[in-house]
């Protein structure tokens, strides 16, 4: 797998989550002891790590996999995975994980749709869809910065977004370069770190 394991706590318990080649599987941090295991195999490979939202968790792949989300339950000191929904070949996120805020998944959705696949908003618990825009591309990468998205297009724009479910809300945009840019953004001390495969940029957004 190339998705980075997830660090959460779910009824209590501190526990790593893998996404590997069969599914989900959560280890207690403490001792490595197997607590559950959620079946959702893929056949090539995954960048895209599992997201937690309370005591659901999502994952996601591509090459025609899709996406899906399980329920935790604890009963006494087991542990148990309940499928919510599974959508195949859909909702693939492809080597880019969104970012889960209230509920609401928020990230770029699609295969292999270069400069044209589509940031989107889709509820964690039913997979059900509220708002689709297109025009990212499939490489590029979504971080939270407060209560908005910023979203870097695999082609080179960044945007900012609110993170809301009733429809798309776009803030502000940079058109920093093109080429091929296949990495999220990061923000730290009020700039904002970007880059492509051939140069990196580094803007002062803190307010004056």
């Amino acid at each position: 797998t190339h998705a980075s394991p997830v660090l959460a706590t779910l009824h209590g318990v501190r526990q790593v989550i893998f996404f590997t080649q069969t599914g989900l599987v959560a280890a207690e941090a403490a001792s490595g002891r197997e607590l559950w295991r959620f079946p959702f195999p893929y056949s090539v490979s995954t960048a895209s790590s599992p997201i937690v939202s309370g005591d659901i968790v999502y994952c996601s792949a591509g090459y025609g996999v899709g996406a899906g989300a399980c329920r935790i339950a604890k009963t006494g000191d087991k542990f148990s995975a309940t499928e919510l929904w599974r959508e195949s070949g859909k909702l693939m996120n492809h080597w880019t994980t969104p970012i889960c805020r209230d509920g609401y998944l928020y990230g770029i959705y699609g295969f292999k749709e270069f400069g044209t696949a589509p940031l989107k908003c889709v509820e964690i618990a039913t997979g059900k869809e509220f708002w689709s825009k297109p025009g990212f591309g499939s490489g590029g990468g979504t971080i939270l910065v407060g209560d908005q998205i910023l979203v870097q297009g695999d082609r080179g724009p960044l945007v900012l977004v609110d993170a809301k479910p009733d429809a798309y809300h776009e803030v502000a945009r940079a058109e920093l370069y093109g080429g091929k840019c296949w990495t999220m953004p990061v923000v730290s001390n009020g700039r904002i770190f970007a880059r492509n495969d051939k140069e990196g940029v580094c803007l002062d957004v803190a307010v004056k």
